[in-house]
């Protein structure tokens, strides 16, 4: 029941899917202070950070209350699944103040190098999650049963148990004594600024980037059911297996920062090719696996023979963009670790025009297989890959100061 439903699902969570990224400039600004030796200014920033963090959350349950019933009335053609994703969205927008104040700890965490807290968090988030979603959708564990917005309030409550976890932790290891979380601090204009000068370029960078995936799926969805169903597919292989490289992507954001910090800027190019290569092999394994044995994942879904013939090739093609991914993520997110972000906004820019010509070109004027439109996961990672690598290699971040 749940799997039939799964479309909707993804479409509700792209609305929140850029937001999780929203920290990576305070990363790289915690980081920076990190290699400086300046614990306080860490605190001072990640005060900030909360505070910023709460007020966008406020900003996007108003806009989403505001518009997105309107827009997703005009944009989805099937007006059932249009009301069942606006009701989905008005119940999930109110876990954006959870989120927000989660993924700051992984600005924090990541930042100061002890990533090897996160992992309590997220593990009492997916638990949670888990055992809600059950609860909900069928009725279970003595909870009412809610069906498809189950999940909406599922997780809302994981992630605000993530968020508890995760701060306990902080306490109990004294992490906020050691970097003066909440002692003697007020509220600062300059740091404010700082973190939304740092910010704002990544907000714009991942909001431009999640819509042309809804702009990709819009014309997915004009080739049919089963193109939108094995497109759906393929979006789980990016958020299933994605992970790692996201990982590895993060770690080069904050040690990029760490070691400009300590005056190492000579050692960058060589700590990025390392961490690249490491993403490349892990996402090697993966490539091996899903070309070997699609049907192993395929099967998951029980979509039938049918299906499973129809999404190997795409599923192929999916899987080099994975390796193609491992390696320009990285790069990317370095750049942020060099403080300018407005770089990443001018990459992510130039290569989403690149990318909504190629998906325009090829689903909706030429109306080929999909199996071509997913080609344009190649387009987009190789462009940004390509201006990525240009720019750390030209050497121009080397005097930039955050």
């Amino acid at each position: 029941r749940v799997m039939n439903q799964r479309p909707e699902h993804n479409r509700c969570e792209t609305v929140g899917d850029y937001d999780t990224h929203r920290y990576n400039g305070l990363q790289a600004l915690i980081a920076r202070r990190a290699g400086q030796g300046l614990p306080k200014e860490i605190g001072r920033l990640f005060f900030h950070g909360v505070w910023v963090a709460l007020a966008i959350a406020a900003m996007g349950i108003v806009i989403t209350y505001s518009f997105a019933p309107v827009v997703l009335r005009s944009l989805i053609h099937n007006p059932v699944i249009a009301e069942q994703v606006i009701d989905f969205l008005l119940i999930r927008i109110w876990g954006l103040p959870f989120l927000y104040l989660y993924v700051m700890r992984n600005a924090l965490l990541v930042g100061v190098n002890q990533t090897k807290f996160l992992v309590w968090g997220t593990l009492a988030e997916a638990v949670v999650n888990v055992v809600f979603d059950y609860g909900f959708i069928y009725g279970r564990l003595g909870l009412p049963e809610i069906g498809f917005n189950g999940a909406a309030y599922a997780s809302i409550i994981a992630e605000g148990a993530g968020l508890f976890v995760i701060y306990a932790i902080i306490r109990q290891k004294g992490l906020h004594r050691a970097f003066s979380f909440f002692d003697n601090v007020k509220l600062e204009g300059a740091v404010f600024k700082l973190i939304l000068i740092q910010s704002a370029p990544l907000i714009a960078q991942y909001a431009i980037s999640i819509a042309s995936w809804e702009y990709f799926y819009l014309l997915i969805e004009h080739h049919g059911a089963r193109a939108l169903a094995i497109s759906n597919t393929m979006r789980n292989i990016f958020g299933l297996f994605g992970i790692f490289a996201w990982a590895f992507a993060a770690t080069a954001n904050t040690m990029v920062s760490n070691i400009i910090g300590q005056g190492r800027q000579g050692e960058v190019i060589g700590l990025i090719k390392r961490i690249s290569g490491i993403s490349f092999s892990i996402s090697a394994v993966i490539f091996v696996v899903l070309n070997v044995v699609p049907e192993l994942f395929l099967n998951f879904y029980s979509q039938g023979p049918d299906f499973i013939a129809e999404a190997i090739p795409v599923v192929r093609i999916v899987s080099v963009a994975l390796l193609m991914m491992s390696v320009g993520t990285v790069w990317l997110n370095s750049v942020t670790g060099t403080g300018n972000t407005v770089v990443n906004l001018t990459i992510e820019s130039i290569t989403i025009v690149v990318y909504c010509a190629y998906v325009y070109i090829v689903l909706e004027y030429l109306n080929m297989p999909i199996t071509w439109g997913w080609g344009s996961e190649w387009v987009y990672w190789l462009s940004m890959f390509s201006m990525a690598y240009l720019y750390m290699r030209s050497g121009k971040w080397r005097n930039k100061t955050i």
